[in-house]
Protein backbone atom coordinates (compact mmCIF):
# COMPACT_ATOMS: atom_id res chain seq x y z
CA UNK A 1 0.00 0.00 0.00
CA UNK A 2 1.69 2.90 -1.13
CA UNK A 3 1.51 5.97 1.50
CA UNK A 4 -1.30 7.84 -0.05
CA UNK A 5 -3.61 4.79 0.12
CA UNK A 6 -2.42 4.40 3.85
CA UNK A 7 -3.30 7.89 4.51
CA UNK A 8 -6.36 8.03 2.66
CA UNK A 9 -7.51 4.44 4.42
CA UNK A 10 -7.05 6.09 7.81
CA UNK A 11 -8.29 9.70 7.58
CA UNK A 12 -11.18 8.64 9.23
CA UNK A 13 -9.95 8.70 12.66
CA UNK A 14 -9.66 12.45 12.35
CA UNK A 15 -13.22 12.79 12.95
CA UNK A 16 -13.66 9.47 15.15
CA UNK A 17 -14.72 11.11 18.62
CA UNK A 18 -13.02 14.22 17.72
CA UNK A 19 -11.34 15.55 20.58
CA UNK A 20 -13.66 18.47 21.26
CA UNK A 21 -16.99 16.84 19.74
CA UNK A 22 -18.16 15.09 22.93
CA UNK A 23 -18.35 15.76 26.92
CA UNK A 24 -17.39 11.62 26.85
CA UNK A 25 -14.25 12.33 24.71
CA UNK A 26 -13.45 9.35 23.04
CA UNK A 27 -9.46 7.93 22.29
CA UNK A 28 -7.06 10.12 20.06
CA UNK A 29 -8.99 10.59 17.00
CA UNK A 30 -6.14 12.07 14.64
CA UNK A 31 -4.40 9.16 15.46
CA UNK A 32 -3.67 8.05 12.07
CA UNK A 33 -4.13 11.31 9.96
CA UNK A 34 -0.28 11.19 9.51
CA UNK A 35 1.41 7.77 8.37
CA UNK A 36 4.98 9.04 7.52
CA UNK A 37 7.07 10.29 10.93
CA UNK A 38 7.68 14.06 10.17
CA UNK A 39 4.59 14.55 8.44
CA UNK A 40 2.13 17.76 9.52
CA UNK A 41 -0.72 19.10 8.37
CA UNK A 42 -3.02 21.88 9.33
CA UNK A 43 -7.47 21.88 9.64
CA UNK A 44 -10.39 22.91 10.68
CA UNK A 45 -13.89 21.66 12.03
CA UNK A 46 -16.92 23.62 13.00
CA UNK A 47 -18.97 21.65 15.18
CA UNK A 48 -22.40 22.51 16.90
CA UNK A 49 -23.87 20.42 19.72
CA UNK A 50 -26.17 20.44 22.18
CA UNK A 51 -25.04 21.69 25.81
CA UNK A 52 -25.87 19.45 29.09
CA UNK A 53 -26.89 22.81 30.51
CA UNK A 54 -30.75 23.39 31.17
CA UNK A 55 -31.53 26.36 28.78
CA UNK A 56 -27.82 26.55 27.26
CA UNK A 57 -28.91 25.27 23.70
CA UNK A 58 -27.51 24.76 20.65
CA UNK A 59 -23.20 25.56 21.09
CA UNK A 60 -21.00 26.50 18.31
CA UNK A 61 -17.27 25.65 18.34
CA UNK A 62 -14.50 26.64 15.96
CA UNK A 63 -11.90 23.58 16.20
CA UNK A 64 -8.22 24.47 14.91
CA UNK A 65 -6.72 21.09 13.89
CA UNK A 66 -2.95 21.42 14.54
CA UNK A 67 -1.12 18.08 13.55
CA UNK A 68 2.61 16.98 13.58
CA UNK A 69 3.36 13.04 14.05
CA UNK A 70 7.08 12.28 14.44
CA UNK A 71 9.26 9.22 15.67
CA UNK A 72 8.77 10.09 19.18
CA UNK A 73 6.61 13.29 19.82
CA UNK A 74 3.12 14.13 18.42
CA UNK A 75 0.71 16.84 18.14
CA UNK A 76 -2.77 16.14 17.73
CA UNK A 77 -4.65 19.51 17.94
CA UNK A 78 -5.47 19.96 21.18
CA UNK A 79 -3.73 16.71 22.95
CA UNK A 80 0.50 16.03 22.59
CA UNK A 81 2.51 13.35 23.73
CA UNK A 82 5.45 10.79 23.82
CA UNK A 83 4.97 7.24 22.17
CA UNK A 84 6.29 4.87 24.17
CA UNK A 85 5.89 1.85 21.96
CA UNK A 86 4.44 2.14 17.90
CA UNK A 87 4.90 -1.52 16.11
CA UNK A 88 1.56 -0.81 13.97
CA UNK A 89 -0.71 -2.68 15.72
CA UNK A 90 -0.19 -1.75 19.22
CA UNK A 91 0.75 1.86 20.44
CA UNK A 92 0.90 3.03 23.76
CA UNK A 93 1.65 6.47 25.14
CA UNK A 94 1.78 9.26 27.61
CA UNK A 95 -0.21 12.63 26.56
CA UNK A 96 -1.40 16.01 28.03
CA UNK A 97 -5.33 16.73 26.80
CA UNK A 98 -7.31 19.91 26.96
CA UNK A 99 -10.40 19.17 28.10
CA UNK A 100 -13.38 21.08 26.94
CA UNK A 101 -16.23 20.47 29.42
CA UNK A 102 -17.43 23.52 31.54
CA UNK A 103 -20.66 26.27 31.90
CA UNK A 104 -21.08 28.65 28.18
CA UNK A 105 -18.90 31.68 28.40
CA UNK A 106 -20.99 34.12 26.58
CA UNK A 107 -24.89 33.50 27.59
CA UNK A 108 -25.20 32.27 31.59
CA UNK A 109 -28.88 30.67 31.14
CA UNK A 110 -30.82 30.93 34.29
CA UNK A 111 -30.07 27.13 35.26
CA UNK A 112 -26.55 28.77 36.46
CA UNK A 113 -26.91 32.06 37.43
CA UNK A 114 -25.32 32.77 40.18
CA UNK A 115 -22.65 29.94 40.52
CA UNK A 116 -19.09 29.96 40.31
CA UNK A 117 -17.80 29.03 36.65
CA UNK A 118 -17.01 25.68 35.85
CA UNK A 119 -13.63 26.02 33.35
CA UNK A 120 -11.95 23.52 31.01
CA UNK A 121 -8.23 22.01 32.38
CA UNK A 122 -5.64 20.13 31.17
CA UNK A 123 -5.65 16.20 31.77
CA UNK A 124 -2.47 13.95 32.04
CA UNK A 125 -3.09 11.00 30.22
CA UNK A 126 -1.27 7.06 29.44
CA UNK A 127 -3.49 5.37 26.85
CA UNK A 128 -2.90 1.87 25.04
CA UNK A 129 -4.39 1.16 21.50
CA UNK A 130 -4.51 -2.22 19.37
CA UNK A 131 -5.91 -2.58 16.10
CA UNK A 132 -7.43 -5.66 15.07
CA UNK A 133 -8.72 -6.37 11.29
CA UNK A 134 -10.89 -3.62 10.37
CA UNK A 135 -11.12 -2.54 13.57
CA UNK A 136 -9.21 -0.61 17.06
CA UNK A 137 -9.44 -1.44 20.46
CA UNK A 138 -8.72 0.91 22.87
CA UNK A 139 -8.01 2.30 26.68
CA UNK A 140 -6.93 5.10 28.34
CA UNK A 141 -7.05 6.89 32.06
CA UNK A 142 -6.49 10.28 32.37
CA UNK A 143 -6.22 12.96 35.34
CA UNK A 144 -6.89 16.68 36.16
CA UNK A 145 -3.36 18.14 35.58
CA UNK A 146 -3.84 21.55 36.78
CA UNK A 147 -6.12 20.46 40.37
CA UNK A 148 -8.82 22.14 38.69
CA UNK A 149 -11.58 19.37 38.98
CA UNK A 150 -9.38 17.12 40.67
CA UNK A 151 -11.74 14.09 39.05
CA UNK A 152 -9.96 11.04 36.71
CA UNK A 153 -11.39 8.79 33.75
CA UNK A 154 -11.40 5.54 32.28
CA UNK A 155 -12.12 5.28 28.94
CA UNK A 156 -12.77 2.26 26.63
CA UNK A 157 -13.46 2.51 22.93
CA UNK A 158 -14.26 0.79 19.43
CA UNK A 159 -14.10 1.69 15.91
CA UNK A 160 -14.10 0.42 12.71
CA UNK A 161 -12.63 1.40 9.31
CA UNK A 162 -15.02 0.99 6.00
CA UNK A 163 -13.37 2.73 3.04
CA UNK A 164 -15.39 2.59 -1.05
CA UNK A 165 -13.36 4.59 -3.04
CA UNK A 166 -13.05 8.26 -1.98
CA UNK A 167 -15.14 7.95 0.47
CA UNK A 168 -14.05 6.46 4.23
CA UNK A 169 -16.44 6.02 7.22
CA UNK A 170 -15.89 5.02 10.76
CA UNK A 171 -18.15 3.76 13.24
CA UNK A 172 -17.47 4.26 16.79
CA UNK A 173 -18.32 3.97 20.54
CA UNK A 174 -16.75 4.84 23.56
CA UNK A 175 -17.86 4.19 27.30
CA UNK A 176 -16.31 6.01 29.77
CA UNK A 177 -16.06 6.06 33.55
CA UNK A 178 -15.60 9.24 35.23
CA UNK A 179 -14.90 9.97 38.83
CA UNK A 180 -17.08 11.67 41.46
CA UNK A 181 -14.98 14.53 42.10
CA UNK A 182 -15.09 15.00 37.92
CA UNK A 183 -19.00 14.98 37.82
CA UNK A 184 -19.34 17.28 40.99
CA UNK A 185 -17.42 19.81 39.63
CA UNK A 186 -18.91 20.11 36.43
CA UNK A 187 -22.69 18.98 37.15
CA UNK A 188 -23.29 19.42 40.72
CA UNK A 189 -24.04 22.44 42.42
CA UNK A 190 -22.58 23.16 46.28
CA UNK A 191 -24.53 24.46 49.46
CA UNK A 192 -23.63 27.91 48.78
CA UNK A 193 -24.97 27.96 45.31
CA UNK A 194 -28.44 26.06 45.87
CA UNK A 195 -31.69 27.98 45.94
CA UNK A 196 -35.51 27.19 45.70
CA UNK A 197 -35.22 25.97 42.50
CA UNK A 198 -31.35 24.95 42.58
CA UNK A 199 -30.92 22.49 45.31
CA UNK A 200 -27.93 21.71 46.60
CA UNK A 201 -26.34 18.39 44.39
CA UNK A 202 -23.19 16.29 44.02
CA UNK A 203 -24.09 14.08 41.40
CA UNK A 204 -21.01 11.52 42.13
CA UNK A 205 -19.07 9.03 40.07
CA UNK A 206 -20.85 7.87 36.65
CA UNK A 207 -20.86 6.17 33.28
CA UNK A 208 -21.16 7.96 30.39
CA UNK A 209 -21.19 6.62 26.61
CA UNK A 210 -20.80 8.35 23.28
CA UNK A 211 -21.81 6.69 20.04
CA UNK A 212 -20.71 8.70 16.35
CA UNK A 213 -20.94 8.39 12.90
CA UNK A 214 -18.08 10.16 10.69
CA UNK A 215 -16.81 10.04 7.20
CA UNK A 216 -14.35 12.23 5.16
CA UNK A 217 -13.96 12.66 1.15
CA UNK A 218 -10.57 12.71 -0.43
CA UNK A 219 -10.93 15.62 -2.62
CA UNK A 220 -6.80 15.40 -3.32
CA UNK A 221 -3.57 13.68 -2.36
CA UNK A 222 -3.47 16.21 0.36
CA UNK A 223 -7.11 17.66 1.07
CA UNK A 224 -10.22 15.73 3.05
CA UNK A 225 -13.74 16.82 3.83
CA UNK A 226 -14.79 16.06 7.04
CA UNK A 227 -18.32 15.66 8.25
CA UNK A 228 -19.44 13.44 11.19
CA UNK A 229 -22.90 12.94 13.53
CA UNK A 230 -22.69 11.37 17.45
CA UNK A 231 -24.70 11.53 20.53
CA UNK A 232 -23.04 11.36 24.09
CA UNK A 233 -25.49 10.39 27.43
CA UNK A 234 -24.32 11.17 30.79
CA UNK A 235 -25.18 8.89 33.46
CA UNK A 236 -28.54 8.83 35.36
CA UNK A 237 -27.05 10.51 38.28
CA UNK A 238 -25.66 13.22 36.09
CA UNK A 239 -28.76 13.65 33.72
CA UNK A 240 -30.93 14.02 37.18
CA UNK A 241 -28.82 17.72 37.91
CA UNK A 242 -30.79 20.23 38.58
CA UNK A 243 -28.91 22.03 36.15
CA UNK A 244 -28.69 19.47 33.79
CA UNK A 245 -31.22 18.59 31.14
CA UNK A 246 -32.37 14.96 30.36
CA UNK A 247 -31.60 13.06 27.62
CA UNK A 248 -28.46 12.47 25.15
CA UNK A 249 -26.45 15.53 23.64
CA UNK A 250 -26.30 15.17 20.07
CA UNK A 251 -23.64 17.04 17.81
CA UNK A 252 -22.63 17.01 14.03
CA UNK A 253 -19.49 18.16 12.62
CA UNK A 254 -17.72 19.73 9.37
CA UNK A 255 -14.67 20.35 8.39
CA UNK A 256 -11.44 20.63 6.11
CA UNK A 257 -8.00 19.10 6.78
CA UNK A 258 -4.89 19.51 4.64
CA UNK A 259 -1.94 16.91 4.95
CA UNK A 260 1.36 18.97 3.89
CA UNK A 261 3.20 15.26 4.33
CA UNK A 262 6.99 14.50 5.63
CA UNK A 263 10.13 16.18 5.25
CA UNK A 264 11.40 13.03 4.56
CA UNK A 265 9.85 13.45 1.13
CA UNK A 266 12.42 16.11 0.33
CA UNK A 267 15.04 15.01 -2.80
CA UNK A 268 17.68 12.70 -0.89
CA UNK A 269 20.55 15.02 -2.08
CA UNK A 270 18.61 17.87 0.17
CA UNK A 271 19.90 15.89 3.26
CA UNK A 272 17.85 17.31 6.29
CA UNK A 273 18.18 21.27 6.23
CA UNK A 274 17.02 23.76 8.78
CA UNK A 275 15.80 27.42 8.99
CA UNK A 276 17.81 29.37 11.77
CA UNK A 277 15.63 32.42 12.12
CA UNK A 278 16.80 35.13 14.81
CA UNK A 279 13.89 37.95 15.19
CA UNK A 280 13.58 41.45 16.81
CA UNK A 281 10.52 43.61 17.14
CA UNK A 282 7.90 46.06 19.40
CA UNK A 283 4.62 46.29 20.43
CA UNK A 284 2.09 47.67 17.89
CA UNK A 285 -1.40 49.36 18.45
CA UNK A 286 -2.08 48.50 14.40
CA UNK A 287 -4.53 45.66 13.79
CA UNK A 288 -3.73 42.77 11.60
CA UNK A 289 -5.14 43.39 8.63
CA UNK A 290 -3.83 46.90 8.45
CA UNK A 291 -0.36 46.64 9.15
CA UNK A 292 -0.50 43.47 6.73
CA UNK A 293 -1.55 46.10 3.77
CA UNK A 294 0.78 48.77 4.66
CA UNK A 295 -1.87 51.06 6.18
CA UNK A 296 -0.63 51.24 9.82
CA UNK A 297 3.00 50.19 10.83
CA UNK A 298 3.56 52.47 13.75
CA UNK A 299 5.27 50.65 16.66
CA UNK A 300 5.19 54.12 18.76
CA UNK A 301 3.24 53.05 21.70
CA UNK A 302 2.62 53.89 25.46
CA UNK A 303 3.70 50.56 26.41
CA UNK A 304 7.02 50.18 24.37
CA UNK A 305 7.49 46.61 25.13
CA UNK A 306 9.47 44.03 22.55
CA UNK A 307 10.06 41.02 21.75
CA UNK A 308 12.90 38.63 20.62
CA UNK A 309 13.27 34.85 19.72
CA UNK A 310 15.04 32.26 18.21
CA UNK A 311 12.85 30.13 15.88
CA UNK A 312 14.12 26.86 13.67
CA UNK A 313 12.14 25.49 10.82
CA UNK A 314 12.25 22.24 8.59
CA UNK A 315 11.59 22.31 4.93
CA UNK A 316 8.31 20.13 4.47
CA UNK A 317 7.51 20.60 0.77
CA UNK A 318 9.17 22.30 -2.04
CA UNK A 319 7.68 23.73 -5.24
CA UNK A 320 4.05 22.20 -4.83
CA UNK A 321 2.65 20.79 -7.77
CA UNK A 322 5.73 22.81 -10.04
CA UNK A 323 4.32 26.28 -8.55
CA UNK A 324 6.92 28.69 -6.59
CA UNK A 325 5.04 27.61 -3.46
CA UNK A 326 7.37 26.05 -0.54
CA UNK A 327 5.95 24.78 3.41
CA UNK A 328 8.11 25.17 6.36
CA UNK A 329 7.44 24.07 9.53
CA UNK A 330 8.68 25.82 12.82
CA UNK A 331 9.24 25.51 16.20
CA UNK A 332 10.19 28.85 18.25
CA UNK A 333 11.11 30.24 21.82
CA UNK A 334 10.33 34.20 22.24
CA UNK A 335 11.00 36.44 25.18
CA UNK A 336 8.37 39.33 25.87
CA UNK A 337 10.49 42.27 27.23
CA UNK A 338 7.64 43.69 29.41
CA UNK A 339 9.10 47.26 29.99
CA UNK A 340 8.53 46.82 33.69
CA UNK A 341 4.74 46.85 33.29
CA UNK A 342 4.97 43.68 34.46
CA UNK A 343 7.80 40.39 34.54
CA UNK A 344 9.43 39.50 31.50
CA UNK A 345 7.77 36.13 29.64
CA UNK A 346 8.43 33.34 27.68
CA UNK A 347 6.19 31.81 24.81
CA UNK A 348 6.53 29.09 22.54
CA UNK A 349 5.50 29.17 18.95
CA UNK A 350 4.78 26.15 16.40
CA UNK A 351 3.70 26.69 13.09
CA UNK A 352 3.09 25.94 9.79
CA UNK A 353 4.45 28.27 6.78
CA UNK A 354 3.94 28.65 3.48
CA UNK A 355 6.44 30.68 1.10
CA UNK A 356 5.04 32.27 -2.38
CA UNK A 357 8.17 33.74 -4.43
CA UNK A 358 6.75 33.22 -7.99
CA UNK A 359 7.10 37.64 -8.67
CA UNK A 360 8.51 38.72 -12.37
CA UNK A 361 11.92 39.81 -10.87
CA UNK A 362 12.70 36.57 -8.62
CA UNK A 363 15.44 35.73 -11.30
CA UNK A 364 17.41 39.05 -10.17
CA UNK A 365 16.25 39.42 -6.20
CA UNK A 366 14.17 36.15 -4.72
CA UNK A 367 11.46 37.50 -2.75
CA UNK A 368 9.40 35.47 -0.84
CA UNK A 369 5.74 36.05 0.48
CA UNK A 370 5.12 34.15 3.89
CA UNK A 371 2.12 33.20 6.07
CA UNK A 372 2.06 30.82 8.99
CA UNK A 373 -0.35 29.29 10.77
CA UNK A 374 -0.26 27.48 14.31
CA UNK A 375 0.21 27.89 18.37
CA UNK A 376 1.63 29.55 20.39
CA UNK A 377 1.64 29.03 24.57
CA UNK A 378 3.05 32.07 26.90
CA UNK A 379 4.49 31.58 29.76
CA UNK A 380 2.34 34.87 31.39
CA UNK A 381 -0.58 36.93 28.56
CA UNK A 382 1.20 38.98 27.36
CA UNK A 383 0.95 42.62 28.94
CA UNK A 384 -0.63 43.95 25.76
CA UNK A 385 -2.98 41.54 25.68
CA UNK A 386 -3.72 41.47 29.26
CA UNK A 387 -4.21 45.40 29.30
CA UNK A 388 -6.98 45.01 25.87
CA UNK A 389 -8.79 42.42 27.19
CA UNK A 390 -9.49 44.09 30.80
CA UNK A 391 -10.47 47.54 29.01
CA UNK A 392 -12.64 45.71 27.02
CA UNK A 393 -14.05 43.38 29.70
CA UNK A 394 -12.99 40.23 27.89
CA UNK A 395 -11.16 37.46 29.38
CA UNK A 396 -7.36 36.06 28.18
CA UNK A 397 -5.82 33.04 27.29
CA UNK A 398 -2.16 31.52 27.61
CA UNK A 399 -2.79 29.29 24.81
CA UNK A 400 -3.78 31.31 21.26
CA UNK A 401 -4.00 30.96 18.05
CA UNK A 402 -0.58 32.43 16.13
CA UNK A 403 -0.20 34.06 12.52
CA UNK A 404 3.38 34.68 11.11
CA UNK A 405 2.56 36.73 7.69
CA UNK A 406 6.17 38.02 6.27
CA UNK A 407 8.22 39.46 3.48
CA UNK A 408 12.06 38.91 3.21
CA UNK A 409 14.95 39.05 0.32
CA UNK A 410 17.81 37.26 -0.23
CA UNK A 411 20.82 39.02 1.21
CA UNK A 412 22.62 37.22 -1.65
CA UNK A 413 21.10 38.16 -4.43
CA UNK A 414 21.00 42.17 -3.27
CA UNK A 415 24.95 42.08 -2.43
CA UNK A 416 25.72 39.66 -5.50
CA UNK A 417 27.38 36.97 -2.97
CA UNK A 418 26.19 33.37 -4.31
CA UNK A 419 27.26 32.03 -0.23
CA UNK A 420 24.73 34.36 1.05
CA UNK A 421 22.03 33.01 -1.76
CA UNK A 422 19.80 31.43 1.13
CA UNK A 423 20.57 34.29 3.70
CA UNK A 424 17.00 36.28 3.98
CA UNK A 425 16.22 40.00 5.91
CA UNK A 426 12.69 40.05 6.36
CA UNK A 427 9.89 42.05 7.74
CA UNK A 428 6.83 40.19 9.90
CA UNK A 429 4.29 40.45 12.26
CA UNK A 430 3.88 38.41 15.49
CA UNK A 431 0.47 37.72 15.65
CA UNK A 432 -1.48 36.25 18.61
CA UNK A 433 -5.19 36.16 18.85
CA UNK A 434 -8.22 33.59 19.89
CA UNK A 435 -10.08 33.29 16.71
CA UNK A 436 -12.52 36.25 17.18
CA UNK A 437 -14.07 34.22 20.16
CA UNK A 438 -15.12 31.66 18.09
CA UNK A 439 -12.80 28.57 19.57
CA UNK A 440 -13.29 27.17 22.84
CA UNK A 441 -9.50 25.73 22.98
CA UNK A 442 -8.61 29.53 23.19
CA UNK A 443 -10.59 30.73 26.07
CA UNK A 444 -13.05 32.06 23.57
CA UNK A 445 -10.94 35.02 23.72
CA UNK A 446 -12.07 38.00 20.93
CA UNK A 447 -8.76 39.98 20.91
CA UNK A 448 -5.18 39.50 21.31
CA UNK A 449 -1.82 41.37 19.93
CA UNK A 450 0.61 42.15 17.08
CA UNK A 451 4.28 42.64 17.23
CA UNK A 452 6.00 43.96 14.08
CA UNK A 453 9.89 42.54 13.80
CA UNK A 454 13.07 42.48 11.68
CA UNK A 455 14.36 39.13 10.98
CA UNK A 456 17.61 37.38 9.34
CA UNK A 457 17.07 33.28 8.78
CA UNK A 458 19.85 31.06 6.89
CA UNK A 459 19.22 28.09 5.48
CA UNK A 460 21.63 25.78 6.76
Amino acid sequence: MNRYAARTSRIAALLAGLLASSLVQALDPLRGLLVEPGSAGLGVVMRSSQSPYIGAGQRNDLVPLYLYEGERIFLHASRGGLKLMNDGNTRMEVFLDYRFEGFPYDRIPPSLAGMQARGPTADLGIAARYRAGPGAFGIEFVHDALGITKGSEMRLSYSADWANGRMHIRPAVSVSARSAALNNYYYGVRPQEATALRPAYEPGAGTSTWMGLYGDYDLSEGWRVLIGVGANRFSSNVRNSPIVQNGSQPEIHLGLAYDFGSYRDLPPEQGSPIYVKALYGRSTDCNLINTMTVRCFSTNTVDNTRIAAIELGRPFMQEVNGWPLDFVGYVGLLRHAENELQPDSLELNAYMKAYYYGFPWNNRVKTRLGFGVGLSLAQRVPFVEMRDQIQRGRSTSKVLNYLDPTIDLSVGDMLGSRTLKNTYLGLGVSHRSGVFGSSKLFGNVDGGSNYIYYYLEQLM
